[in-house]
């Protein structure tokens, strides 16, 4: 059964411009089924959909004479006289790619739709040849929408905390990964982390990193997990792992660029008594999470809210996500777009909302939300269940 993403209307609103589609993100997001998805309904026979995990079709690209990369092309079934459709997925394992795609861009009418799981490789392998020539788009893990309709739910999300809690709990614990996802038991679902996980050593660090020591990037993962929803110390993460301080700051950035966490830095609103330039850490998945580490559940609600908030802004592309903190330790979890707060508890009161409508006037907010993992004693304005955070950029 296919399932509908909701990054499919995003690319969908683009497929007409020349640009070619880059669509990225971390690993069984559902980069290849949604480009699948739209190979299979394009209303041409002239497209070619090749897998470049696959060494044959690597060697195609690799040839350093474009025209026998054309000649190759031609008799896959291309016809270079009209339109045609490439589409290239797991782009990051040929590295001389780029300036392939450039050449045939540029000299023939071709719609590239590209994948890969890796802004690492874009920004230091693909940016500067296909400048001003492509379009990138980020996937993530299912959204609690799209969660509902892989479990073939067409519910709602106001239909009310009785009828979502359950499968919001799932939620947490098992992320978001559609894989995951559609596993029908616990441990299958815990075999398919353990399957993303070690293919995400196994190729994406082994094929994009050059550390010399990959065992203590596995010890920083570790490590980095427990750390989930705060600000990692870099000297202490430096100093367990017997690495050099600007080392962590190599593996921090791999992480990201890799897509298996999100650093988020501190809202510029005070400049008087806010903490400055450094990041909390999130994971890009709470069933990766969960995996790696034993956490509390008030760190994967926290982690799990971020990536609906975030996910939501992004697909949107309506702005971005910090957090608050005072020298004296007031603390905002979230400030969305430098307009709105929101605070995850596990079950909110009123109390935590006073006090945090207070922090967000002293800092010209215009909205504050606290936002409830369990079922509130008593309904009251500003507060909320996380059902539809980050829908439709909200």
């Amino acid at each position: 059964m296919i399932y509908k993403r909701k990054i499919m209307e995003v690319l969908e609103r683009r497929k007409e411009a020349k640009e070619a589609l880059v669509l990225t993100g971390f690993r069984r997001v559902g980069k290849t089924v949604v480009m699948r998805q739209i190979y299979e309904q394009l209303g041409t026979d002239n497209k070619i959909y090749l897998d470049l995990e696959s060494p044959v079709n690597q060697r195609i690209f690799e040839s350093e004479n474009y025209d026998n990369i054309k000649l190759s092309l031609s008799s896959l079934g291309l016809n270079f006289g009209k339109r045609a459709y490439v589409f290239l997925d797991e782009i990051q394992n040929v590295r001389s790619l780029p300036s392939a795609v450039k050449y045939l861009y540029d000299h023939n009418d071709i719609k590239f739709y590209l994948t890969g799981s890796s802004s690492f490789y874009l920004k230091n392998y693909f940016s500067e040849s296909m400048a001003g020539r492509k379009f990138v788009f980020e996937l993530y893990p299912l959204d609690f929408e799209e969660f509902l309709w892989f479990n073939d739910q067409k519910l709602e999300l106001t239909a009310g905390y009785q009828v979502l809690a359950g499968f919001y709990k799932e939620y947490l614990r098992f992320g978001g990964l559609p894989g995951v996802v559609l596993a029908k038991t616990v441990e299958e679902k815990q075999l398919r982390l353990d399957d993303v996980l070690g293919s995400y050593f196994q190729l994406d660090v082994t094929k994009l990193a050059n550390f010399r020591d990959n065992q203590k990037l596995k010890d920083f993962l570790f490590l980095l997990s427990a750390r989930v929803g705060s600000k990692p110390e870099v000297g202490k993460l430096a100093d367990n792992l017997g690495v050099s301080r600007p080392t962590v700051y190599e593996y921090l950035n791999f992480f990201e660029q890799t897509y298996l966490i999100r650093l988020v830095r501190p809202f510029s609103g005070s400049k008087d008594i806010e903490i400055k330039t450094v990041p909390k850490v999130y994971f890009v998945d709470t069933g990766i999470l969960n995996r790696v580490a034993q956490v509390s559940m008030g760190q994967v609600f926290e982690n799990k809210v971020f990536n609906q908030l975030f996910t939501g802004l992004t697909y949107s592309n309506k702005g971005e996500i910090n957090y608050y903190q005072a020298k004296s330790g007031t603390e905002i979890d979230f400030v969305v777009n430098k307009e709105k707060a929101y605070e995850v508890k596990l079950t909110a009161t009123k109390y935590h909302m006073t006090h945090l409508k207070k922090i967000a006037e002293g800092l010209n907010l215009r909205q504050a939300e606290v936002v409830s993992l369990e079922e509130l004693k008593a309904p009251q304005e500003g507060l909320i269940y996380p059902f539809g955070l980050g829908r439709a950029g909200k």
